[in-house]
């Protein structure tokens, strides 16, 4: 990391306090949502062994609420306080976390699915409220810093969220992974009650009641944030490629621990797979600052297309490779890789969205994202293993990436160029506004 990302990334924690909060309280919450979740998988495949199935079903309840929620929480963000939403879902989750304590211990699986569906459900609601706050308190200078430290976030709790989540269940179990989960939660929530957040970031759109929200109210957001993203083209083609990029991450939730348990290191797959998740955070901890740099020396589209190209060849490598340390080497230049694709990404989404429309837009791009995810894992289900082998799903994934890749080629370097004339003019019109603003007040 450079002495300039060290220096500006110490800035935003010491100038933003409130944004502080608001990421320690992000990391714990989803520590709490993974340890538990990837603790819960290796008891499956243990008891389970020969119907991998059973593990890549814990993960479909991970992801399809967010699917099935996708109508109410882009409005829920947007219309209703934003901290209480965020402190509501850290609470109830935490409660959750005890019946699922309860269904293992009476060793009840489709309880335990049930709970984790619903867990999942209401975790749903956290990020596009979080995403808002943070947009909230935070200048559009920070946004693609703040993007950057969600990559650092993410690593951490890649690193120590699979790790762990391998750790808990090989030294104290599943139980005691799932305590681990609930006092992340409890921490989260802690965390958010002591923010002190100005009402336009918690409510920007003005105060709401929750009974005020009727089908028509949703209706109406739903349609609201559909007319703007169609009428933004250049978020109208970011959308676009959700489709493959949430399949990606749906393949690579289990096709890891797969390639791991049925080729490199059946005996031995939980230490392997604990070490692949600390490889994949030390990965992303030192891309994440990397690509905070770069993506202020770089055009946003040229590093996004360029990652994904490299991405492609990374993932061609784990269908080949025949060694488990290799394959942990090469999972933990993947994750490096990972933050020069999601840094411009999302930063670029965040900066040209309105902050007022932004949880109606993320309405619409969640579900597609899970969509895709949850179409990944049901494929993985169904073909694995019994039509295809898990290096045949590594070249599938391939193919799709490199599709990606050519489209975004193809059509984001005009657009880009477009929405920098567009953004070059607004500074003009402001800039006119303001010298004009001063002539009349003098």
């Amino acid at each position: 990391m450079s002495k300039k990302s060290k220096l500006e990334m110490i800035r935003i924690f010491r100038e933003h306090p409130t944004f502080s909060k608001l990421f320690m309280a992000q990391l714990t919450s989803q520590l709490g949502s993974v340890i538990g979740l990837m603790a819960i998988a290796f008891y499956l495949l243990d008891r389970f062994t020969t119907q991998p199935v059973y593990a890549t079903v814990t993960e479909l309840c991970y992801s399809l609420p967010a699917l099935l929620l996708f109508f109410l929480v882009g409005v829920w963000s947007d219309r209703l306080d934003r901290k209480n939403i965020i402190l509501y879902c850290e609470w109830i989750r935490a409660g959750l976390t005890l019946v699922l304590l309860g269904a293992l211990i009476m060793d009840w699986i489709p309880l335990l699915f049930i709970v984790l569906f619903v867990r999942a459900g209401v975790g749903a609601f956290y990020l596009p409220a979080q995403n808002g706050l943070v947009q909230g308190v935070l200048g559009k200078e920070h946004y693609t810093t703040a993007a950057g430290l969600n990559m650092m976030l993410v690593s951490v709790f890649a690193m120590f969220g699979n790790g762990i989540g391998a750790l808990c269940y090989w030294w104290i179990g599943v139980e005691g992974a799932l305590l681990v989960d609930l006092c992340s939660f409890v921490i989260s929530a802690l965390l958010i009650r002591s923010s002190v957040i100005r009402e336009e970031a918690r409510q920007p759109n003005g105060q709401n009641r929750l009974q005020d929200i009727n089908v028509s109210v949703v209706w109406q957001d739903l349609k609201a944030g559909f007319q703007y993203i169609k009428g933004h083209r250049l978020l109208l083609t970011l959308m676009s490629g959700l489709l493959v990029l949430g399949g990606l991450n749906g393949f690579l939730a289990v096709l890891p621990i797969f390639l791991l348990k049925y080729k490199l290191a059946p005996n031995s797959y939980e230490e392997m797979t604990a070490l692949m998740g600390i490889a994949f955070g030390v990965g992303m901890m030192l891309g994440s600052p990397v690509a905070s740099q770069w993506v202020k020396k770089m055009k946003l589209y040229q590093m996004f297309i360029g990652s994904l190209f490299a991405a492609m060849g990374l993932i061609v490598s784990f269908a080949l490779v025949n060694n488990a340390w290799v394959f942990v080497g090469l999972y933990g230049l993947f994750a490096f890789l990972l933050p020069f694709v999601n840094v411009p990404y999302h930063g670029w989404r965040q900066r040209i969205t309105d902050p007022k429309m932004i949880g109606r837009v993320h309405a619409w791009f969640n579900p597609l994202l899970k969509l895709s995810h949850s179409v990944a894992l049901g494929f993985v289900a169904l073909a694995f293993p019994a039509w295809v082998g898990v290096e045949a799903l590594f070249w599938l994934v391939a193919m799709l990436l490199c599709l990606t890749a050519v489209y975004y080629l193809i059509v984001l370097p005009p657009m880009a160029k477009r929405q920098e004339l567009i953004e070059a003019q607004q500074e003009v019109d402001r800039a006119r506004a303001q010298a004009s603003s001063g002539a009349v007040s003098n």
